[in-house]
């Protein structure tokens, strides 16, 4: 699976306005349930955050990968915001983050998901193109980075 095909300006938003994890994973979620992608909004908020109660999903260089597994999405899918001031997520290496991908999947699709965690970050681990969605300054040219990198 390619993430580029799961990537649009509307499951992008530009800056969050959430100031700590659980408000960038509630914003997150209720933005891809505007787009309908989602049927039970606060199931997957519940389920997301209680995955990142068991461990932190910020995993370094200022990237977090929240996800989560429930019944109240189809397929997998995904959002991705930009916090307007970084967000401390307890990440491993203590950087704040600057940027969130969130993956929402079936429970029964455990390889998409699985196979979308890592192509996120084999993507972010570069540099240039973490530094490019760093400076996006819009939810369109965070989408074209994710696009042209993926």
């Amino acid at each position: 699976m390619q993430i580029k095909t799961l990537i649009s300006p509307d499951i992008i938003r530009v800056p969050l306005a959430a100031e700590d994890r659980l408000g960038a994973i509630r914003e997150l979620i209720e933005l891809i349930g505007e787009q309908g992608l989602v049927s039970d909004v606060e199931a997957a908020i519940k389920t997301t955050w209680a995955r990142e109660q068991e461990r932190t999903t910020g995993i370094g260089e200022g990237l977090a990968v929240p996800h989560g597994r429930c019944d109240c999405v189809d397929s997998l899918t995904l959002a991705i915001g930009k916090p307007a001031t970084p967000i401390d997520f307890q990440s491993f290496d203590q950087k704040p983050v600057r940027l969130i991908v969130l993956v929402l999947s079936p429970p029964d699709d455990t390889a998409s998901h699985i196979q979308v965690l890592g192509g996120i970050s084999r993507l972010m681990c570069d540099r240039m193109t973490r530094e490019a969605a760093y400076q996006a300054e819009t939810s369109e040219e965070l989408a074209a980075v994710f696009q042209g990198a993926s």
